[in-house]
């Protein structure tokens, strides 16, 4: 069997380490060949590919990103994309689709697969809001690297005397910012699943003043204040219907400011939590799947996602994963609350 391998969506550390999986157990277990599809789902609706080999993915286990590259593409708001991705698959001898990636790329896998074609899912993420997996790879290198900035922001907070903002990914599920949050001693965490009244988080940052310490408030990206709207970049949105938030962090710096009088500054991470080089958490997870999807597709048990439950690697409907978001539990951010101020 010939199988095509893409990656989509955003790039996420670990990618490499599932590819490079996939490809060694298949091609030294199971005797198979691969493709790869550049750039998400738009290879195998424009015919894009590179070779796909044991020795094309020697020594990426640590790189960051994909060297396969990715996109959002969306065949499904192309007109024919679904039959010219038929046809692509045909004509490079492909008999299924091995796809990385998150709910966007999965969703697009969900609904080739209830076309007949054949796919195996590998869930992709550092936002963790995938449903039917415990972790996805990706989200452990993005909290460490938000823990870092926020551990070397604390000195300079307390050196200046002012308010820090740590704005982080997560525009529908703030697990990067509750873990970081909670890792780094935040003063305050807001998260998209709980919307937040701006009153009460400006006294956190006086409370934390007046015991000689400066504040260091963790923010997700998708955080929105109480009869507030979410603050997004622009207009534009993306091939899936997604707008692009950015500067919930610098209105929440001068909203604090105007109201307490203390001097308050932010730092946007953005795509610094997608790059470099993955943690070892991650580039076991990832090489885990990996090696599980490709036996999932050996027994041909196509439509499914392979997915972290406890410590064991289960297979689950793909459609599943896309059904609905995990979102952050208001209990468990409850918890977070008493380090609050």
């Amino acid at each position: 069997m010939k199988f095509g391998v893409l990656t989509g969506g955003g790039d996420c550390p670990g990618l490499n380490a599932v590819i490079r999986a996939v490809v060694r157990k298949g091609v030294k277990e199971y005797g198979y060949e691969f493709v790869g599809f550049r750039d998400g789902w738009k290879g195998p609706l424009e015919g894009l590919t590179m070779p796909l080999d044991i020795k094309a993915t020697r020594g990426i286990l640590p790189r960051g990103g994909t060297i396969l590259g990715s996109s959002r593409t969306n065949p499904f708001k192309i007109d024919g994309g679904v039959e010219r991705i038929q046809k692509n698959l045909a004509s490079h001898g492909v008999d299924a689709l091995i796809a990385i990636g998150g709910e966007d790329t999965l969703g697009v896998a969900t609904k080739l697969d209830s076309l007949g074609v054949k796919v195996i899912g590998v869930p992709k993420t550092i936002d963790n809001d995938l449903n039917n997996t415990d972790y996805t790879f990706g989200f452990d290198t993005a909290v460490n690297i938000a823990v870092e900035a926020i551990d070397r922001l604390h000195t300079t907070a307390e050196s200046h005397h002012r308010a820090l903002i740590v704005e982080v990914m997560g525009r529908h599920a703030g697990w990067i910012a509750l873990h970081s949050g909670l890792a780094g001693g935040a003063s305050c965490i807001l998260i998209p699943e709980v919307p937040f009244d701006l009153e009460r988080v400006c006294s956190y940052v006086e409370s934390r003043f007046t015991q000689s310490y400066a504040p260091i408030i963790v923010v997700a990206e998708g955080a929105l204040p109480k009869d507030g709207d979410i603050v997004t970049k622009d207009a534009s949105k993306d091939a899936f219907g997604h707008v692009k938030l950015s500067g919930i962090g610098e209105w929440l710096a001068r909203e604090i400011e105007a109201r307490t009088g203390k001097e308050a500054r932010t730092s946007v991470l953005g795509h610094i939590q997608r790059g470099g080089t993955p943690t070892a958490f991650d580039r076991v997870l990832a090489t885990r799947f990996g090696l599980h999807a490709i036996t999932a597709a050996h027994e041909g048990d196509w439509g499914k996602m392979v997915a972290l439950h406890g410590t064991d690697i289960k297979r689950v409907p793909l459609a599943s994963a896309t059904t609905q978001l995990k979102t952050v539990d208001p209990a468990l951010y409850s918890e977070a609350e008493i380090f609050f101020g």
